[in-house]
């Protein structure tokens, strides 16, 4: 029974469009190992074992699938069954690095994708007796540009995660610790539509100023400044990734002033992403607003990250990054002010590159939500 979230044909024009994009790069072959270019391409899950899987490609090939016996059941539920793609499957004692070298055939320049770790890598490079290069320049070009199927599934995904941002309010309170409080927000993650919780932020306080704080057992105090980061992967592997900042009871006033200013530089971010413009340039708007309100020091991060199958890839929004936005990209935007200490604050969208702008899959209230 196929598992596919998408027609094979979706797949065989991911492979088509990895084959033309190598031989454009002057690779004759792509070794591409679990992870999620392999999701992206064929369907597969997981991540490498020792067991070698992969996927082989390139100009003038037979896509192949080398396996292991045992996962071959499993791997023909995906789009190698649909699509019918050789097999080479092998056993324990087998050397799985023959079957590569006989996909391969007589090659010269042979890429492999970065999820492939050197367990592999070296004896690959080793039988196939060539410098193996990274193939993340490819396939980085096939994932950054979101097909049609691939944008529902963000909308779906960000549709979920907002959902989920306006049920924090029920859970969000004085006396609870960040750690109760993100069960809560996990479980809604699932309720509302995802199939797995990525990550899961609260940040109350002065842990709030640690952009990459999970949970804590903090007990949540009036007054405090919550940042609350959550993400999921949905059915079909695509991924939610929204910020918003909460304050329990009441903020300070200067608090709320600065956080207003952040309000500000996102929605300049957002509104500076448009096609032909470089990713710096989105970056700078966010980074231009702060700055003039004497918050610059207090922006530690880049603005944004491409999502996809993975939560984080390219293209990233950030200083002297000269890659220019195309339709069909999708990334964060998300500027954040920290102040070691006291608190912290972030605002996160998702946006897709549209022809002449870019759409915001996130819609939740991005102003400072009193709980």
């Amino acid at each position: 029974m196929s598992t596919l979230p998408f027609p094979a044909s979706v797949y065989a024009a991911r492979l088509d469009r990895a084959a033309a994009l190598a031989a454009e790069a002057g690779l004759d072959a792509i070794i591409v190992g679990p992870g999620p270019d392999l999701q992206y391409l064929v369907g597969v899950e997981g991540d490498t074992i020792e067991r070698l899987t992969a996927l082989v490609i390139g100009p003038a090939l037979a896509p192949t699938v080398v396996v292991p016996r045992m996962e071959l059941a499993k791997v023909r539920t995906t789009a190698v069954g649909a699509l019918e793609l050789r097999l080479s499957d092998w056993v324990d004692g087998e050397n799985p690095y023959d079957l590569v070298a006989a996909a391969v055939g007589d090659v010269t320049r042979v890429g492999v994708s970065d999820a492939l770790p050197a367990l592999h890598v070296v004896p690959l490079g080793e039988r196939l007796d060539v410098r193996l290069e990274l193939a993340t320049p490819v396939l980085r070009e096939s994932r950054m540009i979101k097909d049609a199927e691939e944008i529902i599934e963000l909308r779906r995904a960000g549709s979920a995660i907002d959902a989920v941002h306006r049920r924090v309010p029920e859970w969000l309170r004085a006396g609870r610790t960040e750690r109760e409080v993100a069960a809560d927000i996990a479980d809604a993650i699932v309720a509302e539509g995802h199939r797995t919780v990525e990550f899961v932020i609260v940040g109350s306080g002065p842990n709030g100023a640690d952009p990459h704080h999970e949970v804590s057992d903090r007990v949540i105090e009036q007054g405090d400044i919550v940042v609350v980061d959550i993400g999921g992967a949905v059915p079909s592997g695509y991924n939610s990734d929204s910020t918003r900042t909460y304050v329990v009871g009441e903020p300070a006033p200067e608090a709320a002033e600065r956080i207003a200013v952040l309000v500000r530089a996102q929605q300049a971010a957002v509104d500076a992403a448009r096609p032909g413009v470089a990713a710096s340039e989105v970056d700078a708007a966010a980074r231009d607003v702060l700055t003039a309100a004497g918050l610059g020091e207090a922006f530690l991060h880049r603005t944004g990250h491409g999502i996809g199958v993975s939560v984080h890839e390219e293209p990233y929004i950030a200083p002297g990054n000269d890659l220019v936005l195309r339709e069909g990209m999708a990334f964060s935007i998300e500027p954040g002010i920290y102040f070691p200490g006291a608190w912290g604050a972030r605002i996160e969208d998702i946006v897709v590159m549209t022809a002449d702008g870019c759409e915001r899959l996130n819609v939740a209230p991005h102003a400072l939500t009193s709980v």
